[in-house]
Parts: C-alpha cells; structure tokens; sequence
C-alpha cells in the first residue's frame, strides 16, 4: 500500500466525524428556527437574563471584597488540582514527594494565615480594642441600641 492510501484509510474517521457534528449544529439550529416562538416584547431586548424586564440599574460598585475571595479561590483551587495531581502519584514519590506536599501546604497556610491576621478575609465593621465600632464604619444616621430591660 502506498503513503497516501494510509494517510487516506486514517484520516476518513476525522471527516466523517467533522460532517456528523457540523450536521448536527446546522439541524439543531433549524429545528430551533422552525419550531421556535416569533414574537418580539419590550423585555426580549433587554440584556438581563431571560428576557425579565430590569429594574434599577445594571452597573452595580461591587467592593474590591469580592475580587479578592475570587482570587483566593483561584490560588485554593490551584492548590487542589496540584494536590490531587500528587495523590496519584503517591506511591510513586514516597516520602521525599510527601515532605515537598507538606511544605506546599504549609506555605499556602502561612499566606492564608498572614491574610487573615491583616483583615483581608474579615467583612465585618471595623472594630477597636475596646470592642466598640470605628467612626468610619457608621453611617450618618447611626444610632447606639438602647440596652433591654430584663423579662
């Protein structure tokens, strides 16, 4: 057999298999046209989710709050995949790959911990030591509770 006859004989499953999907995208989409609503409403053009009509605005000020629990969801996530990458291959590394485990967890701990102790993770008001809320942290209308009388 020549090269091209088995270049030809290994290549047909790809084609064959491009033509199915490209096949099944075209007849899903005109099945969806075909049998699909046509109607048109204020709330279709919205951009919000399912055509529900907005109320207020989209564009919120989110705090940097947020950013940073996604980014520490990420760096924990990480963190998993590479520790259950190691798992696998537990047996494999024996106790030098246990020991370089240990020292990953252990750094990702000390940032964690060194977080924590700077306040990134905390969202509550701010807080003196005397157990009293910061100025900063009040409103304008800011009222103390008056304490309750007992039962």
């Amino acid at each position: 057999m020549n090269a091209s006859a088995t270049q030809a004989t290994e290549i047909w499953p790809l084609v064959a298999y491009f033509v199915l999907v490209v096949t099944l995208v075209v007849g899903v989409m005109a099945l969806s046209y075909i049998i699909g609503e046509r109607h048109r409403s204020k709330a279709t053009d919205e951009p919000f989710e399912s055509g529900i009509v907005t109320v207020g605005l989209a564009r919120l000020r989110l705090s940097a709050k947020f950013y940073l629990v996604a980014v520490f969801f990420v760096i924990f996530d990480v963190e998993a995949v590479f520790l259950f990458g190691w798992a696998v291959a537990l047996r494999e590394l024996g106790w030098p790959g246990y020991i370089e485990a240990v020292i990953f967890i252990a750094i990702l701990g000390a940032a964690l911990a060194y977080l924590w102790r700077l306040g990134a993770l905390d969202w509550g008001p701010k807080r003196h030591s005397a157990g009293k809320l910061a100025k900063e942290s009040r409103s304008p209308n800011h009222k103390e509770p008056k304490p309750c009388g007992g039962l």
